[in-house]
């Protein structure tokens, strides 16, 4: 017993402070006499060996973090003082400025504008920049600006810029900038292939002391392809009487043949759309106007005030205000509507209001004999209305219903005030993008092709319904022979008595 405790203290003594271990000791023992356990020989060589190991194991993590860090260290020291390469120019952007009309594309075949912005190193002087341009991209050297910044100081760089061997801009600085300055190219007149693709620019710089660096590629320029509008537009660009023509203000900013044929396509899609509204809308109102004309000849008084209240507010005020009304109060309830759909009601709702006036007249144009005619037949005013009045209405009112077509197509332009692509939406876009007029006059021929087409049908069947003949064409080979023309007529007697004998001899 005595040997077990004294190997058991030397253990004990050998890897913990005896003081820290007696006391530890002591007060587990004091905890285990509470609980009634006595410790013998081998949980004393147990609690020992446990105090044991764990300094143990703090050592290990102790060294394995100190070598860990020493690595870590050594690291750092070796990017500090790793050689680097002798150029140190750092490309920051290539870009090309969009030439669409109208958006934000980059077209082949329409010239543009090509920047290349690039920084030095704090110990780095260039004293030449070439820049290689892909095949099939043309650009005038003429037409280059460099521009050096040392911090915020402008640089006087006198850089000369020249076309080298192949397809590479070359730019010379008779003295090498300073070190760490800032260069930004810019070159103007830039032409991409009409195919379109991706394009990049390579880069290629020279030092002071005749180090050369080859830079590579600085990202890529996406060139969309050139369509067929904007190839014409390219071509009358190039005709001598287009200049004459767009020398004149008047004609240039109203009337720019160039921009005609390129706006022609944007506003065609807008006018789809405007068509679209309108093909939508006019339909659905024309029930709803219909509904509300009975209801305001229905003898029920409510039903007569509420189609008598709509019909006055709506006509009372005017459309911009409700268009207003509809797009910007109905987010505010939590109401999310498509925006077309929302033009298409509120265009539906606003005319359904005129149908109505228009509708009531037709009604009450009818005479009241048609009315008594079908009571006598045993019809209720239900079947009066549905076989017998509203037919004759309908016919009618037509003409007037197209001039409320006419109103409601033209009515569409005040939705492009909602950001609705429309054809007024269309030519705004594309004439804040030229500054040019003339998108303007290609929305106003689009309206026309509508309008004036459906105000001669509305004339001719005014006129039709009127009792009176319509010449839709007249031909001038279509006059009458000179035998059948009209003339002044003189009795002859004598013709008449011989045919009245003829005809008594044929009885």
């Amino acid at each position: 017993m005595r040997r077990c405790l004294s190997q058991a203290a030397a253990s004990t003594a050998r890897t913990r402070p005896a003081p820290a271990v007696d006391a530890m000791r002591t007060a587990w023992k004091g905890v285990l006499r509470q609980k009634g356990i006595v410790m013998n020989s081998c949980m004393h060589r147990t609690w020992s060996a446990g105090f044991a190991a764990r300094p143990r194991r703090r050592g290990v993590a102790t060294a394995f973090a100190g070598a860990l860090a020493c690595i870590l260290v050594c690291a750092a020291v070796c990017l500090v003082i790793a050689p680097r390469d002798a150029w140190a120019l750092e490309v920051e952007s290539c870009t090309a400025a969009p030439n669409e009309d109208g958006g934000d594309r980059i077209l082949g075949a329409t010239p543009t504008r090509v920047t290349w912005r690039a920084h030095a190193a704090e110990d780095e002087s260039l004293s030449r920049i070439v820049l290689a341009f892909p095949e099939g991209v043309a650009f005038d050297p003429a037409k280059v600006k460099v521009t050096g910044l040392n911090g915020l100081e402008r640089l006087d760089l006198a850089a000369e810029a020249a076309a080298g061997e192949g397809n590479t801009l070359v730019i010379d600085m008779p003295q090498a900038a300073p070190a760490g300055a800032s260069f930004l190219v810019e070159v103007y007149n830039v032409v991409f292939p009409g195919d379109g693709g991706q394009f990049a620019i390579e880069a290629h710089t020279q030092t002071a002391d005749g180090a050369q660096a080859d830079l590579g590629a600085s990202g890529s320029i996406d060139v969309a392809g050139v369509s067929t509008p904007e190839k014409i537009a390219s071509w009358l660009n190039e005709q001598a009487w287009v200049e004459a023509w767009n020398s004149n203000t008047f004609l240039h900013l109203f009337f720019n043949p160039a921009i005609i044929v390129t706006s022609i396509p944007s506003v065609f899609n807008g006018w789809l759309a405007a068509l679209g509204i309108v093909v939508i809308a006019f339909p659905a109102a024309i029930p709803v106007g219909f509904l509300l004309a009975l209801m305001r000849m229905a003898r029920l008084r409510i039903l007569r005030g509420i189609a008598s209240v709509y019909v006055n507010i709506v006509r009372g005020t005017p459309m911009f205000l409700q268009i207003y009304i509809a797009f910007f109060g109905l987010p505010l309830l939590g109401l999310n509507v498509n925006n077309f759909a929302l033009g298409c009601c509120v265009m539906a709702l606003n005319s359904s209001a005129y149908l109505c006036e228009i509708f009531r007249a037709g009604i009450q144009s009818i005479s009241k004999g048609q009315f008594e005619a079908a009571r006598s037949l045993g019809m209720n005013s239900a079947q009066t209305m549905i076989h017998v009045i509203a037919p004759q209405a309908f016919r009618r009112v037509i003409p007037t219903m197209t001039n409320e077509l006419i109103l409601l197509y033209k009515d569409t332009s005040l939705l492009a005030a909602v950001g609705i692509m429309e054809t007024v939406m269309y030519a705004k876009t594309i004439t804040a993008a030229t500054g040019n007029i003339t998108p303007y006059i290609v929305a106003a021929g689009f309206y026309l092709i509508v309008t004036l087409p459906m105000s001669r049908i509305t004339r001719a069947m005014e006129e039709r319904s009127s009792g009176r003949k319509v010449a839709i064409k007249k031909k001038p080979a279509d006059k009458a022979p000179k035998s059948l023309q009209k003339q002044a007529w003189e009795p002859d007697l004598n013709a008449a008595k011989d045919e009245l004998a003829i005809k008594t001899a044929d009885l």
